[in-house]
Order: C-alpha cells, then sequence, then structure tokens
C-alpha cells in the first residue's frame, strides 16, 4: 500500500463540476490500494477576490486579519471535495492548517512551515479515510491562522508529503507538466520529462508558475519526488527529481520570465561601511524579499544602489526606503514598475561556456536593452523593459533549440 498526496490547484477546483472530476481521480487512486492525501487550493479566482475587498478597505491591510480573510477560501473547498467523496461512498474528512496542525513562524501572508504533525492524519488513514487537506494554511505559536504565500498549497502538499514519508506527491494543475517556457508565448515549447530539483528552483524563482519555490526546497531538502501532472487528463508529466547525468548534456533546460518585478534606486548614498546593511535591513524586517542588486562605483564619496522586489510589495517598500533614505541622507528615490526579468536556465550551463554571451548577442540583435543582470552556476538573468518581454522569450527559444527537447512520451 503506497502513500500518496496529490494536490489540486485552483483551476482544478474551480467549478463544482471540476471538484467532481476530483473526486473521481481521487477515488481511483484509493481504490487502486493506495492510501490518500489530498491538499487543494481556493477555487479559481477566489484568493483574487478576497485580496481584492481587504484592498477595498485598507490599502495595506493588517496582515494577520488579511490571513484571516485569505485562508478561507480553502474552508470551501475542502468541504466540498469531502462532501463529494461521502456522497460516492468514501470515507472522507477535511482539515484546516491549524488542525493537523502545521505550525508556522510568524511572518503572516508568507509564513514558513516549522513543523507538522502528522498523527491525527495517519490515525485516518489507518482507518481508511481519504483525508483532505485545506493547502496554503498554518498556524502560528499563539494560534493565529497563517498563510504561506501565493501558491502556498504546493508547499503544503511538498511538506506534508515529507513529513508523512509519502511515496510520492503529485502536484495537479491545469498544464501537463514543465515546459521548457510559456506554450501561450512560444507554441513550439516542450515538456520536460525530468527536471533536477536545483533547475525547478531556479525556474521557480525566476517567474515559471507550475511549482512554487518553497515547494521545491522542501522536495529537495527531504528527497521527496515531485509528479506535476494535468487534472484533465491522464498523460505522464514531469518529475522532479535528483539531477542525473542526462540532465547535463542539454546546456539550457528552460526560458522563464517575471513581470512581477519593479525596480527602486537609491540616489547619491554616502558611500561607507554599514551602508547597505542600513538599506536592506528594514526590508528584511518588514519579510520583503529583495532579488537583483547593483551599486555603482563611488564618485566622489557617493553612490547609487539599485535593487528589484516584486511589484506587489513596491508601496511597502517604498515607504521604508523613504524613511530610510532620510536617515542616511541620501539624495532621492526612484522607481520604475514597467520592468521583467528573462532568465535562462540549465545545470549544463555549469560545464559549458559562452552562454551567458549568447544570450546578451540574442537580446542585442532583437534591439532589448538590458538594464541588469544577475547569474548563477545555472541560471543568467536579465532586467529589460517588459513591453519587450514575449520577444525576448520568443528569441532566445529559438536561439537555444529548446524547440528539440525531447518531449514526455504519452
Amino acid at each position: 500500500m503506497a502513500l500518496v498526496v496529490q494536490k489540486y490547484g485552483g483551476t482544478s477546483v474551480g467549478t463544482t463540476e471540476k471538484i467532481r472530476n476530483v473526486a473521481r481521480r481521487v477515488a481511483r487512486t484509493y481504490d487502486e490500494g493506495n492510501q490518500v492525501i489530498v491538499v487543494v487550493s481556493a477555487m479559481s479566482g477566489e484568493t483574487d477576490k478576497l485580496v481584492g475587498l481587504a484592498n477595498e478597505i485598507c490599502e495595506i491591510p493588517d496582515e494577520r486579519e488579511y490571513d484571516v480573510l485569505v485562508a478561507s477560501g480553502e474552508q470551501v473547498t475542502i468541504a466540498l471535495l469531502s462532501i463529494c467523496l461521502k456522497s460516492m461512498g468514501y470515507e472522507a474528512k477535511s482539515y484546516h492548517g491549524w488542525q493537523i496542525p502545521i505550525r508556522t513562524d510568524n511572518a503572516h501572508s508568507r509564513a514558513r512551515i516549522d513543523e507538522i504533525d502528522g498523527k491525527n492524519i495517519l490515525a485516518d488513514l489507518e482507518k481508511g479515510t481519504i483525508v483532505v487537506v485545506a493547502g496554503f494554511q498554518g498556524v502560528t505559536a499563539d494560534g493565529s491562522i497563517a498563510t504561506l504565500g501565493r501558491g502556498g498549497s504546493d508547499t503544503s502538499a511538498v511538506a506534508v508529503a515529507a513529513a508523512l514519508k509519502a511515496d510520492v506527491c503529485e502536484i495537479y494543475t491545469d498544464v501537463d507538466g514543465v515546459y521548457t517556457t510559456d506554450p501561450r508565448i512560444v507554441k513550439e515549447a516542450s515538456k520536460i520529462e525530468k527536471i533536477s530539483y536545483d533547475e525547478m528552483l531556479e525556474m521557480a524563482s525566476l517567474g515559471a508558475k507550475v511549482l512554487q519555490i518553497r515547494s521545491v526546497e522542501f522536495a529537495k531538502k527531504y528527497g521527496v519526488v515531485v509528479h506535476v501532472r494535468s487534472s484533465f487528463n491522464d498523460n505522464t508529466g514531469t518529475l522532479v527529481k535528483e539531477e542525473d547525468s542526462d540532465m547535463e548534456t542539454v546546456l539550457v533546460s528552460g526560458i522563464t520570465y517575471n513581470k512581477n518585478e519593479a525596480k527602486i534606486s537609491v540616489m547619491r548614498v554616502p558611500d561607507e561601511p554599514g551602508i547597505a546593511a542600513k538599506i536592506f535591513g528594514p526590508l528584511s524586517d518588514a519579510n520583503i524579499t529583495v532579488d537583483m542588486i547593483i551599486q555603482n562605483v563611488s564618485n566622489e564619496g557617493f553612490t547609487d544602489v539599485t535593487f528589484t522586489v516584486m511589484r506587489t510589495d513596491v508601496k511597502k517598500a517604498l515607504q521604508i526606503i523613504e524613511e530610510t533614505a532620510k536617515t542616511i541622507g541620501a539624495g532621492g528615490i526612484k522607481h520604475d514598475e514597467k520592468i521583467a526579468k528573462v532568465s535562462i536556465v540549465g545545470v549544463g550551463m555549469r560545464s559549458h561556456s559562452g552562454i551567458a554571451s549568447k544570450m546578451f548577442s540574442v537580446l542585442s540583435q532583437n534591439g532589448v536593452n538590458i538594464e541588469m543582470i544577475s547569474t548563477s552556476e545555472i541560471k543568467v538573468s536579465c532586467i529589460i523593459d517588459d513591453k519587450y518581454t514575449e520577444l525576448a522569450v520568443r528569441v532566445l527559444h529559438e536561439a537555444f533549440e529548446l524547440d528539440k527537447i525531447n518531449v514526455t512520451s504519452e
């Protein structure tokens, strides 16, 4: 008997008929002799609706109460799916994050999981119950509801799979695997048969929306094999797993983009020891993730510091930076929300030279100006004007011949 964790995203549970479809798939897995835990997101559009209501009330809502609000979307889907399974003759039981419990830190709206107590779930599984878990949710030490950030249901699923030592974690979504890039932009995009944790981490952090980055971190740390599949067909998807020798034969595995980026520049910053800590410390304290950073060469004792944050954090970041700029005596602040990050990713880049220069040449030949650059062993990222995003993705996909990557056989 295998323990299978299945996660279904918002598009997979977007209507009652889709929830019935999920129930049938879950029942089939159970009938094959498996123990089944199902993690579900809110119905598609529901979280956006709740966030919109909060923003109508207040531009920057209280984070604790924000979590209470947005966590309610998953309560609806766990109840509906459990009701459906019971109507089909299966024993099912729904769980909020706090009922398991999934214990988190106090960083509301982007909490991190500290531990999962699986005793209650394991007891239900031994009785033959299908366990239905609300994704995206946890509970802080003081008993408050916490949410894991957008896409957090992926993290919930992989974390539960790791804590209970599941045999496999299947992530069901509206696409049938991980593609070399967004098929909506490049129709020749290929589905990747298998991808390493490191590549998937980079792709998730750089804008690929198939998996949430922290779910991949959990999977890598605990060795959870993740199978990304479509909830609308039975095709084989993409396996996210340990790197093997075959993966290094491909120089570039994928092209990602992210339009949820904003650039902030602090002008005429005194160039002295500790100044970077004074700029970025308060942002860290506010749980704002800073991505790319550039500091110009000092000129007459002053420098400019430019960095990027998520576009959704820019208002909060600007409030903090304005106060910091006054404290350190900076000359002013500029920001730009009309940017995008385009990246190439591949473990094969570790052992091959010339990949970055080829990327820069291709963008230049197509009139795309590069504003910022960031690199690692297996990725190169460029900040560009967001109006060139689709063009950049298409020409890079063609230049690195990603349409020729072998697709998964069905």
